[in-house]
This record gives structure tokens, C-alpha cells and sequence, in this order.
């Protein structure tokens, strides 16, 4: 028997946040391919149809009791390796990367999906095993292997942006969950001596870009370039911008990867830095209302999912402006509900179906 509480409960204050910032997005992206002359379907009208897709899955996700979800994670999890291995073997290459499944529709990164199967897989873990004083080292290997076996698959394609994602999610879910001093002091140990030994694992292009962030001037028309013309279309921009299709980097395509990667520089070229405050408080609200949800949960495990999801959008918003204004190493991580690309707004949606599942619920024991 449907439960009329749900109804009551649904939250509409979630809903019109993701959809203010996905309306703003495609706003952006149709400037930002504006003086394009493409054949077939503009790209800001493929990004509405991902975007009206996403909503029916968030909107279907919200109406499926979340605490089911917790039997079937391990399905998903071994489905989603299987995808990954599938990648490696058969996948679709694209610059140099071996990351879809060509669908003929449609390009399926697994990636992406693995995600939202590791903050379930994460959120069942740590549901269930509660530690009032803090996980100890020896306590983690369940959990560090759950993770360390997507990333090492990641990291195959190569695809170190979205490996890095899936660390940073383990991360904060685990921080969230509570760790021994000395675990805590165990795990940052391990981390600066993987930072280091994984430079002689990365890949030649990935060094460029770590070597690139430290100095992008030294390559100014090579490997520098992308993030040179970023900060000087972020900082052209002033305090109320050029203007909505004035911009000139993006507008002159000074500016690469103004679609995608790039999509916050454009936006902050025209609506300047009043525009971009008012973009920032946005995605603020956004994780405020997602930490505001976890606190109310039921149950553990929907407090650990909606902690997840949380995190996985606080971290790709993170990343990517960080990114754009040279704080951070170019590695290809979109702008979650702004830059374009489908997978990315479909993972991004049935993460926000999860946090309004779990919302809607929180009077349920």
C-alpha cells in the first residue's frame, strides 16, 4: 500500500537546487557553442534531453525504498567490475583512452557508474559495522578492497580523474565513519608514500600535466595552454562580467574544452564574478542540503549513502573549479549538473534520486 507520507515528505527544496543549476549549465553550454557550425543535434539541446532522462531516473530512484538497494550492492559491484574488465578488453577508444562501451546510442563509461555502486557497497559496509572508537588499520581491509579494485581497473584505461573521484568518496565516507588516531596517522603514512611511488606509474601525459600545473607558462602554446586561457577568461570577467554570449575566449575559441571540462571558465567570462558567486551558493546549498539529509536518515546505511553522494558531488565541484583557476592539475573531472555529457548527468541524477529516497524516508523505522 502506498505510504501518503511520502508524498508529504518529498523533497521539492533538493529538486529545484539540482534543477536551477542544470538550467543555468545548459544556458552556459549553449553560449559556449554558439558560433559552432555542426551538423545534427546542437549540444545544449542533447544536455536538456540527458537532463530530462536524468530527472525521470531521479524521480523514479526517489520512489524506490533506498533500503532495499542495500541486499542488491553486491550485485551491482560485481556487475560493474565485469563492465570494467569488459572496458579493458573491448571498450571504444578515444584519445589515447580505452574508457566506453559503445551502445550504438549511446557510450556507457562504467567509471561513472562505479561511483554510485561503491557509496552502496560503502554505505552496507560500514551500516553494519558500527565502531565507537574508530576503525582500527587492521578493520579496513573489507572496505580498502572494495575500493582498490575499481581503481586499480580505472587507472588501466587510463582514467586517473575518476580513480582519484572514487578514492576521495572512499575517503570522506570513511572519515565520516571514524578512524583511530593512529589508523588516521597509518593511512595519510600510506597516501604520501603512494603519492610518490606513483609518479614513476603514471603515464607520460600525466606527468606533462602535474609538471604543467606547477609551471604553465613554461609551455605557454603547448600543454599550458588550456589552463593559461582559463585563468585569463575567469579573471576577464571582472566582478559583473562581459556578458551573456559576449565572451571573448570562449566566443573567439581561445578557450578549449569549453563544453566540458572548461564550462565554468565561460560562465565566469560572462556573468563575472557576481555570476559565479551566485553559482557557487548554489552548489553550496546543494552540499548543505545533502549533510542536512544524512543527519536526518533512519538508519545507518542511508546516512552513509546520502554522506556519499554528498561527497561525490562536493568533490567532482572541488576538482573541477580548482582546476579551471590553476589550483589543481588538469585531469578531466566535469562540473557536476554544468558541464556536458551524459553519463556524468545520469550518474549525477540517480545520486540525487538516492539523496531524496532517503529524505522522503526519514520517518521510517
Amino acid at each position: 500500500m502506498f505510504d501518503r507520507r511520502l508524498i508529504i515528505h518529498f523533497d521539492l527544496v533538493l529538486l529545484l537546487t539540482v534543477c536551477a543549476v542544470a538550467g543555468i549549465g545548459i544556458a552556459n553550454l549553449f553560449s559556449a557553442t554558439a558560433n559552432w557550425h555542426m551538423g545534427g543535434t546542437p549540444l545544449y539541446v542533447k544536455q536538456l534531453l540527458w537532463l530530462s532522462g536524468g530527472l525521470f531516473l531521479a524521480l523514479l530512484v526517489c520512489c524506490f525504498d533506498y533500503r532495499h538497494l542495500e541486499h542488491f550492492a553486491i550485485h551491482g559491484y560485481i556487475i560493474s567490475i565485469g563492465l570494467l574488465v569488459f572496458v579493458l578488453l573491448l571498450g571504444k577508444t578515444s584519445m589515447g583512452a580505452t574508457r566506453w562501451i559503445n551502445l550504438g546510442f549511446f557510450n556507457l563509461q562504467p567509471s561513472e557508474v562505479i561511483k554510485i555502486i561503491i557509496i552502496l557497497m560503502l554505505a552496507r559496509c560500514f551500516g553494519r559495522t558500527a565502531h565507537p572508537l574508530g576503525f582500527s588499520l587492521a578493520e579496513l581491509w573489507q572496505p580498502a578492497l572494495l575500493v582498490l579494485v575499481p581503481v586499480a581497473l580505472i587507472l588501466k584505461q587510463p582514467d586517473l580523474g575518476t580513480a582519484l573521484m572514487v578514492i576521495f568518496i572512499a575517503g570522506s565516507m570513511l572519515l565520516f565513519a571514524g578512524l583511530q588516531r593512529k589508523t588516521l596517522f597509518g593511512l595519510s603514512l600510506m597516501g604520501m608514500l603512494a603519492a610518490v611511488g606513483g609518479w614513476f606509474g603514471l603515464h607520460e601525459y600525466q606527468k606533462q600535466r602535474i609538471l604543467t600545473f606547477l609551471n604553465p607558462e613554461a609551455d605557454p602554446l603547448g600543454s599550458g595552454y588550456h589552463i593559461i586561457q582559463s585563468k585569463i577568461a575567469v579573471g576577464s570577467g571582472g566582478f559583473t562580467g562581459k556578458g551573456f554570449l559576449q565572451g571573448t575566449q570562449s566566443q573567439l575559441s581561445f578557450l578549449p574544452e569549453r563544453h566540458t571540462d572548461f564550462a565554468f571558465s565561460v560562465f565566469a567570462e560572462e556573468w563575472g564574478f557576481s555570476g559565479s558567486a551566485v553559482l557557487l551558493f548554489c552548489y553550496m546549498f546543494l552540499i548543505i542540503w545533502g549533510i542536512y539529509i544524512a543527519r536526518r536518515a533512519s538508519d545507518r546505511f542511508g546516512m552513509f549513502l546520502a554522506i556519499g553522494v554528498t561527497a561525490m558531488i562536493f568533490w567532482h565541484i572541488v576538482v573541477n573549479l580548482g582546476m579551471v583557476i590553476g589550483l589543481l592539475p588538469v585531469v578531466g573531472v566535469p562540473l557536476p549538473l554544468f558541464s556536458y555529457g551524459g553519463t556524468s548527468m545520469v550518474t549525477t541524477m540517480i545520486g540525487v534520486g538516492l539523496l531524496m529516497s532517503v529524505s522522503m524516508r526519514r520517518f521510517m523505522f
